[in-house]
């Protein structure tokens, strides 16, 4: 079984730390180690909890508070995040970061990132991904504007992950502790949770063929297609069943579609209907999309109507 785990990239070091198993693969012990610098700056900063104030007083024994706080938070420009069966999917991630004149930004032992989560709240997390360490642009002595990415593999991924997912931003400074061995109370610590939200989908396709090629006007023409997307579960696509799908048309000469009928994919997300044939122009079948899936067109499939 794969191991589910979270991905970070902070100073120029690839790492892996467990975010959260399957209790099927709890005892297994092949999980890669996170160093310990960037370890300590995660959990720094998961283990102020998840309130949305950056300023809330620390408990004995936790990171202090940080004069830090996060606004204008923007996943994957605004976008929904989709990702295939293949390739590693790179989504931006910018903010602006406000801070205290005293928080130097710059040092070398100052972190912030965002993490990508899915469920209700990012110290309870399901499931999750880490962003690279940002790099933030001062603005002025106390704002800066920070740039990150996050990178998600479909490998990573489960079916179960698709859907509503929350973005939770952390700064981390660890005023010269030994981040091998840190004094927690010593640490700084801000995060914002949520700090923004999207939907992770499953890649979609979606095809069509209008048939047969040239037509008589006035004969019946048949429009077939078929809707898939992406399985994480194994990497290869599938019918997406019981989906209603608009079948519409483009007379030559437009640039506007018209929807003519909406029917629903069958058992293997299959689509066949049937029309009459009036003029020369373009079908294509429109699928509007689900909290899992994204919204897709076909390529549009001309008929010559003699």
């Amino acid at each position: 079984m794969r191991i589910r785990a979270t991905v970070a990239a902070v100073s120029g070091a690839l790492v892996l730390s467990a975010f959260a198993v399957p209790a099927a693969q709890a005892a297994d012990d092949s999980r890669a180690k996170a160093p310990a610098d960037v370890a300590a700056a995660v959990e720094a900063a998961r283990s102020a909890g998840n309130g949305t104030s950056a300023f809330a007083a620390g408990a004995e024994g936790e990171p202090r508070p940080l004069a830090v706080s996060f606004s204008n938070v923007k996943i994957n420009n605004g976008k929904n995040i989709v990702v295939g069966t293949t390739n590693v999917v790179k989504a931006p991630v910018t903010y602006t970061l406000t801070h205290a004149a005293d928080v130097d930004i710059k040092a070398a032992d100052f972190f912030t990132g965002v993490d990508l989560y899915r469920g209700a709240n990012w110290e309870e997390a399901e499931f999750g991904m880490s962003s690279e360490d940002a790099v933030c642009t001062a603005s002025s002595a106390t704002v800066a504007s920070c740039k990150t990415t996050v990178e998600i593999d479909p490998l990573w991924l489960l079916n179960e992950d698709a859907g509503a997912w929350k973005a939770a931003a952390y700064a981390v400074a660890f005023n010269g502790e030994d981040m091998e061995d840190p004094n927690p109370e010593n640490i700084g610590v801000a995060v914002k949770d949520p700090a923004g939200s999207f939907k992770l989908q499953r890649f979609s396709r979606l095809t069509v063929n209008a048939s047969p090629e040239p037509v008589k006007k006035g004969k019946t023409i048949t429009v077939t297609g078929k809707l898939s997307r992406a399985s994480w579960d194994d990497n290869k696509y599938y019918g997406y069943t019981k989906q209603s799908v608009k079948l519409q048309f483009c007379k030559k000469g437009s640039t506007t579609y018209t929807t003519l009928k909406t029917i629903k994919t069958d058992m293997k997300g299959n689509l066949s209907t049937t029309v009459t044939a009036g003029s020369d122009g373009y079908f294509r079948y429109a699928f509007a999309g689900t909290a899992t899936t994204p919204a897709v067109n076909s390529t549009a499939d001309f008929i010559d109507v003699k």
